[in-house]
């Protein structure tokens, strides 16, 4: 299915890990996925202890992150790799609302639940991928990213 745009809630809201991993993108938008929650439970295959960014499921809450418009709807098979796709993340495509209340389809990775582990902690280097992500996000949820508990480096 084509789809132009991607929505980062992780590390990738950080436009300089975007641009290492050569993703080519016209610009980029806040915007906020309804239903959602952040949790640091995907488990790293590298860091024992070591929580990365997924998504769950939950009727009230909501995900802020960056919308990237991809130069071309091809563009997401770049990311594939680096979301170890489709063994560790699943793609998938859901609704954002951006900061102008359109709706857009987006690509979304979602840890798929053999790799989803509870009471991990994000590594501080890590986290910091998802605070350069402050310029679109809201001030409330960048703090509330910026206290998350997480291991030292």
């Amino acid at each position: 299915m084509a789809c132009e745009f991607y929505f980062a809630y992780g590390s990738n809201m950080d436009p300089a890990r975007m641009a290492a991993r050569g993703m080519r993108t016209r610009t980029t938008f806040a915007a906020k996925l309804a239903g959602w929650q952040l949790q640091f439970n995907k488990r790293s295959a590298d860091f024992p202890g070591a929580g990365f960014a997924n998504i769950v499921a939950a009727d009230s809450a909501v995900v802020p992150g960056v919308l990237y418009q991809l130069a071309h709807a091809d563009e997401i098979f770049r990311m594939d790799p680096y979301e170890n796709w489709p063994v560790r993340y699943r793609r998938e495509i859901r609704p954002v609302i951006t900061q102008c209340g359109e709706r857009i389809e987006t690509w979304v990775y979602i840890a798929n639940a053999q790799w989803q582990t509870d009471h991990l902690l994000p590594p501080r280097w890590y986290l910091n991928h998802l605070l350069a992500g402050r310029p679109w996000l809201p001030n409330e949820y960048y703090q509330q990213l910026r206290n998350s508990p997480c291991l030292s480096e």
